[in-house]
Order: C-alpha cells, then structure tokens, then sequence
C-alpha cells in the first residue's frame, strides 16, 4: 500500500558503455572465443542464447575486460538508432561481453531486475527517452540520458519482485503462443508445397493414403464460372475488402472507414461460398490474394475485383480450392499473362479471360480434394486461434503495462 517513490535509472544501476570499436581492431577477433553483443540483437527483440556467428575475442582479451561482462539480469540498450527504445534483458549467466554500441544496465541495492526491465518497456519510460535521444538522422541514447531517466518505482523489493515476476510469466507465454503459431504456419507451409504438384509434375510429394491417380491438367475456367450480377437492387449494403489473414471481410471493420462509394448499386453482388480475385499486389502476395466469402451471407465488391464461383460443385469441392489459392501453383499463369511492366499503384493488369485460362493441375478425385481441404483448413483453423491468443495476451500486457505502474 506504500507510495511509490521517484528515483533516477542512475541512482538504482550502474550504467556502463562497452569498450569496443575504440579499443579492439578487425585483426583482434577470432572464431572461437569469448562472444559479443552488438546492436544487431536488437533487430530482432531477444538476446542469442548460444555465441554461433556472434563477433568473438580471445581469452587473453577477454581477461582484460572482465569489467565488460555481461550477468544473468542485466539490461541492455542499443546506442545508436534508439528511437525504438529496446530494453533487453540477458537470460543466462554469461561470461559474454557488450561492444561499444551497447550500453549495461545493472540494478543494484536489490532493486529487482526483472522489475526493472518491465519498467523500461512502459510507454512513458521510452517516450522520455525518445525525447531526449541525440542527432537526426540517426538518434542515439549514452549514459548520462540513462542516468538521468526519470522513474517511478516501489521502495519494497517484495512488490518489485512480484510485479517482475508476473510480467515474466506474462512473456514466457506470449513467447510461446508465438513459437507455436510460428510452427504451425511454417507446418502449413510446407504442406502447401508438398500436397500440391511442382509446376510440370502430375502427382505431389506427399498425398493421402489409398490415392494414386495422377492429377489432372485442367483450366481454372473449367472449374469456375465469372459472376458479374450487379447489385442493382441493392441487395446488400456491406461493402466487403480481402484481408490476407480473415479472407473477405467487412471494409468498415478492417479499415475503420468506409473506402466504397456511398451507392454501392453497380458493385458486384458476391454470395456466400463464391471467390473473388484481387489483383492488387501486396507484401507475401505478389500476385495478388484470391479469397472465399466466407463470414457473411452476401457483401458488395467493387469491379476492380474478379468474382466466380465453382462450376461443377459435385464435382470439385470448395475448401480444396480455397487451399489451392494458398499455394504458388497459380502464380506462373499469372505472370506469363499479366502485361509486362503495366502496373498501376501494384494492380495487375489481367483480364478476366485470362485469369481463368491459367493452367492447373487438381485431382480428379473429389474424395482426395476433400481430405486435403480439410486438413489445410483445420490447419488455418488452430493457427487463428493461436493468433487469436497470442494477441490476447499482447493485449493484456498492454494493458498491465499502462495500469501497474505509476
């Protein structure tokens, strides 16, 4: 219940700058020695746990500058290029050392060091030292920005200790939901490469038992059929965007803004289960996304889009294809007949002929096209919800993060 008390980072840690670049030259390092923590950690967000392409010196070096070490506890800021502000915290008990960019925070007075780090994650922490940070073009922080970094803190070691140790809990699980949502979605991955036929190939890497059949070359036109009905009666009233995670979904939602013109009349009138082809080009889809409406019972789509729907649904099935649209295998049709070079703002130029005379490879086997479509969706199903927890707990440290500390 005690007051928290107003102290300097300077007053509770020692704060040191690493000794490198001025002390040491290239012809000084080796390839097994004593490793280096240099600024290239904080690109990353975490500190390497073993020294495996790290910049080393050799022991006789590293006897000199013991005073340069770095201890389970410690905290770490990159000098140069601070604007972001990363505090790292050093998770092992090292004998590593910190180069000249790097500057070691070290609590003393038993002032809890987990607590400490945390600290320096808040907002109002980092934003002070944003103001403060020096230069133009490349802001950097130094010791005496440090020391003097104002901050609030609780005076019982015990409070400090608990508050450190329930935002590592915190992290420990946000890294992990991480790890498994990054699992998964490299697991996807490759399943997406290897249930799928190599262009030229007839049969993939890897398929269900009891199917042996080669698959068949078909043209998307023969599997698709082009919706051009028009929402002249204005049907529906959601205007519908794709989204590379969530698939078609609400524009006012996803952007928090309406993009579609108010009269949505001579927009396409998109049912539930049907596709539509976006072709602007975007981060991991540089061939633009194609994706199934599959959260609503009908939107609108500006004709920019290209829609269609199955042709032969007792032939084909859906979630086969919504999966086929995850993979690569389209990408070649639509680079050997998009016009070179005639790009607007990353929109593709290919006409919807075109688009559905690109060649494919599907089994004829709808038997087989539906245990592939459920196990991939299945797939995309635990990686949303790991997703889904995994911002969750962001969220909540956020929030812990603005309301336990002063």
């Amino acid at each position: 219940t005690d007051p928290w008390e107003q102290r300097k980072l300077g007053d509770i840690s020692e704060i040191k700058t690493g000794p490198f670049g001025s002390t040491l030259h290239a012809d000084d390092y080796v390839s097994d020695g004593i490793p280096i923590i240099t600024t290239e950690h904080f690109k990353t967000g975490s500190l390497p746990t073993d020294k495996y392409g790290l910049p080393q010196v050799s022991e006789n070096d590293f006897s000199r500058l013991s005073a340069y070490i770095l201890n389970a506890g410690d905290i770490v800021f990159s000098r140069v290029g601070s604007v972001d502000i990363n505090a790292l915290i050093t998770p092992f008990q090292s004998t590593w050392l910190f180069s000249g960019r790097v500057l070691r925070v070290r609590p003393q007075n038993k002032n809890s060091s987990q607590f400490l780090h945390t600290l320096l994650e808040t907002e109002d922490v980092k934003n002070d030292i944003r103001t403060r940070a020096v230069g133009q073009t490349m802001p950097s922080i130094n010791t005496e920005i440090l020391k003097t970094t104002p901050l609030r803190l609780p005076e019982s070691t015990l409070e400090q200790e608990q508050l450190g140790k329930y935002f590592l809990n915190l992290d420990t699980l946000i890294t992990l939901h991480q790890r498994k949502y990054e699992k998964l979605v490299n697991i996807k991955k490759s399943m997406l490469d290897k249930m799928f036929p190599k262009n030229g190939a007839s049969v993939p890497e890897i398929r269900f038992k009891g199917f042996t059949d080669p698959w068949e070359q078909r043209k998307l036109g023969d599997a698709f059929e082009r919706v051009v009905r028009k929402n002249t009666n204005n049907e529906s009233r959601l205007p519908l965007t794709i989204s590379a995670q969530d698939g078609l979904v609400d524009q006012i939602t996803y952007f928090n803004n309406r993009v579609a013109s108010r009269d949505v009349s001579n927009y396409y009138l998109v049912y539930n289960g049907e596709f539509a082809y976006n072709k602007s080009t975007s981060d991991g889809y540089p061939f633009g996304a194609v994706k199934r409406l599959d959260w609503y019972e009908k939107g609108v789509l500006s004709t920019l889009y290209i829609v269609f729907a199955l042709k032969h649904p007792e032939k084909d099935d859906s979630d086969f294809m919504t999966v086929f649209y995850d993979t690569d295998r389209w990408h070649r049709g639509v680079a050997e007949r998009a016009a070179e070079g005639a790009r607007n703002h990353g929109l593709l130029n290919i006409s919807a002929d075109d688009f559905f005379d690109i060649d494919t490879t599907m089994p004829e086997d709808k038997a087989e096209q539906e245990k592939i479509g459920r196990l991939l969706k299945k797939l995309d199903t635990l990686i949303t919800l790991h997703q889904r927890k995994l911002e969750k707990l962001q969220n909540i440290k956020k929030s812990c993060l603005e309301k336990m500390f002063v």
